[in-house]
């Protein structure tokens, strides 16, 4: 018996030992087709995965302080940060993200912040209270949207829309967020693309933005009291933007953002007695936001040139403006103004450097730095700084991307990632990658991000380009990148792996059907294996505003073309490796997309690896489970991208 026991007692110190060398996954994490990841990939990978970043949330109205959010733990949280440096005091603790929040404008006695649970979008408003840390819910906690908060310029109510009335419409909505049975809904609305912008300077009217695509929008006027609203631009001019504005101080006018009679964005001015127009800015590139100082004084804007940001600064007295320098260059987040009329907080991200935030003082002409994340075990000079690359597509048209070459260690031709961003309207930039620069330093692969027709950044004749029937044009933009990494000499175009998420997940799952023989492998993360099923099943509040992007599955031929294109239907031409990650909650690209896919290459005798988190939505916000993602993507390049290595 004793030699049975002490047997027994070697074998279960074997499992035991094996198991250490494995890493073991969440029991939320739904795995197949994934080999078992050992332990040593976790350890070489670890010093890539604690870098962490800040972003601005709210100005405290009194006092130079600031909510910001950040992780420490598993997901990003609220902190209160007291002056430039300071600690950052934690305030919230949840199991789901929370990266927003609003101080409430006259004591800031009070914040207000949104959360769903587990990815699912389903935001619910919230109410801190500063003095006793107490928190309320104060939306209607049910299967809705709550959110796009905008304080009276009294600082005693907020508007805010949500999707409670039937799940479809986003509906306009007021509150004391103070007395929360003031709640009152002002607007009933059609369509799930409206957003609040501003409140008049008496209180009474709201401007309101009505999304109809990336390519056409409205703004209207609404009547509080009356429960009306009026149009503010033409409802049947097409192919007109129109984004961020504000009324001015005296209510007579509002500053925006349009592309109406121009190619790119500009800053702009309309007298609403007069309904007319004035164009602000001559830069050939867009403008992506702006932020007024409270007494109407000032305006900041922010530009987009060629991937970089830029901020200009700008006199409401003659509007004249001016370029602000020494700012470190990067991509910058839209600039917000203190009460106190000169102060603007803004983000910071570059290749070499993670997202923090910056105050400019507009009229010391100064920057100061608030918060420097932390970037675990990497060295900012040694992080690869991308370069501006341009390729001719099928139609001689020139496309671009930003390439990140691998560490100069690495000899021979070298393999490549091609990472398409999602939207499709989406933009990639020369942003810091993070735990993405092990497979630069540590793997020797190269990366690549395409800014394919439909990008935004470009102009508004040039995000169109993908529409309806024209989607496949897009594709055929990353078969020409495949010709120009076949021409680099210090690239191989035998090993290329093409990776995306949402709808650069669809354009990896379309680029394997269409040039399959022209990459190793491929990472299809929350993508759409077919627009039909995936406007049928998409929550009812997106529903509309995608079809104006992708086409309406309603219409015979379209829906035809849907089968054609799907990459679902032409998944016998999959013959490479195919890794699928899903949100098991995601409510915009649903998990039965990747679910049919990844049945579907399996039927086919294909390779497949499947990953699925239960408790996250439209990716991986929780950073247990982002990491168990990218340890199984670096299996699955070092078994079909590396050949085995």
């Amino acid at each position: 018996m004793k030699r049975i026991a002490f047997i027994l007692l070697l074998w279960s110190q074997g499992i035991l030992a094996q198991q250490k060398d494995i890493v073991t996954p969440g029991s939320n994490l739904v795995i197949e087709g994934i080999p078992d990841i050992p332990v040593s990939i976790k350890n070489d990978v670890q010093r890539y995965t604690e870098s962490r970043g800040a972003s601005f949330s709210s100005w405290h109205p009194t006092k130079k302080q600031m909510i910001i959010s950040t992780r420490f733990a598993n997901v990003p949280q609220l902190h209160v940060v007291q002056m430039p440096m300071g600690d950052r005091k934690q305030v919230t603790f949840y199991e789901d993200a929370i990266t927003n929040a609003s101080y409430e404008p006259i004591a800031g006695k009070y914040f207000l912040f949104t959360k769903d649970i587990g990815g699912n979008e389903f935001s619910q408003l919230y109410r801190f209270d500063v003095a006793t840390g107490e928190v309320t819910m104060i939306s209607d906690g049910g299967r809705t949207q709550n959110g796009g908060m905008q304080w009276s310029r009294s600082g005693k109510q907020i508007a805010y829309s949500s999707t409670r009335r039937n799940g479809a419409d986003r509906d306009v909505y007021i509150m004391d967020p103070a007395n929360p049975s003031t709640d009152k809904r002002i607007l009933e609305l059609n369509g799930g693309g409206w957003g609040i912008l501003d409140w008049s300077p008496d209180d009474k009217k709201l401007l309101l933005l009505e999304s109809i695509s990336a390519n056409e929008s409205h703004y209207w006027i609404a009547d509080i009291a009356a429960g009306t609203k009026t149009a503010l631009t033409d409802r049947d001019e097409k192919s007109i933007s129109y984004s961020n504005a504000a009324f001015t101080s005296n209510g007579k006018g509002i500053y925006f953002i349009t592309d109406k009679d121009n190619e790119f964005r500009r800053l702009s001015y309309m007298d609403l007695a007069s309904g007319k127009i004035n164009y602000i800015s001559n830069i050939p590139w867009d403008i992506e936001g702006f932020t007024m100082s409270k007494d109407g004084n000032q305006v900041v804007f922010l530009t987009n040139e060629d991937g970089e940001s830029k901020l200009y600064q700008m006199n409401t007295n003659g509007n004249k403006y001016v370029k602000l320098n020494n700012i470190p260059q990067g991509v910058y987040s839209q600039p917000v103004f203190h009460a106190n009329n000169r102060d603007i907080a803004f983000t910071i991200n570059s290749a070499r450097s993670s997202t923090d935030i910056f105050v400019y003082d507009t009229k010391a002409l100064t920057l100061q730095r608030w918060t420097e994340s932390e970037m675990g075990g990497l060295v900012p000079d040694q992080l690869s700084m991308p370069s501006l690359i341009k390729w001719k597509s099928f139609d001689q048209r020139e496309i671009s991307g930003f390439y990140y070459q691998p560490a100069k260690k690495f000899t021979g031709k070298r393999p490549v990632m091609i990472v398409i961003h999602g939207g499709p309207e989406g933009q990639s930039r020369p942003n810091y990658i993070g735990a993405n620069n092990y497979f630069l330093n540590e793997m020797g692969v190269a990366i690549i991000l395409p800014n394919v027709r439909g990008s935004s950044g470009y102009g508004k004749t040039f995000i169109a380009l993908d529409n309806g029937m024209k989607r496949e044009e897009s594709v055929k933009d990353i078969g020409a990148l495949l010709d120009w990494i076949a021409n680099r000499p210090e690239l191989d175009a035998n090993r290329v792996m093409v990776t995306g998420g949402s709808y650069g997940g669809y354009m990896t799952l379309a680029v394997a059907t269409n040039y399959n023989d022209r990459i190793k492998c491929g990472l299809d993360v929350v993508g759409i294996s077919n627009f039909n099923t995936f406007l049928k099943n998409t929550e009812s509040y997106r529903r509309d505003l995608r079809r104006v992007e992708y086409g309406d599955e309603r219409d015979t031929a379209m829906s035809a073309f849907f089968e054609k294109i799907a990459p679902l239907n032409n998944a016998g031409k999959i013959k490479k490796p195919m890794f699928i990650v899903q949100g098991g909650n995601d409510p915009r690209v649903p998990r039965t997309e990747a679910v049919q896919m990844a049945d579907k290459i399996k039927a086919n005798g294909g390779i497949v690896w499947y990953l699925e988190a239960k408790d996250e939505g439209h990716g991986f916000r929780k950073k247990s489970n982002a990491d168990f993602q990218r340890l199984a993507t670096i299996l699955f390049m070092q078994k079909y991208l590396l050949d085995g290595m």
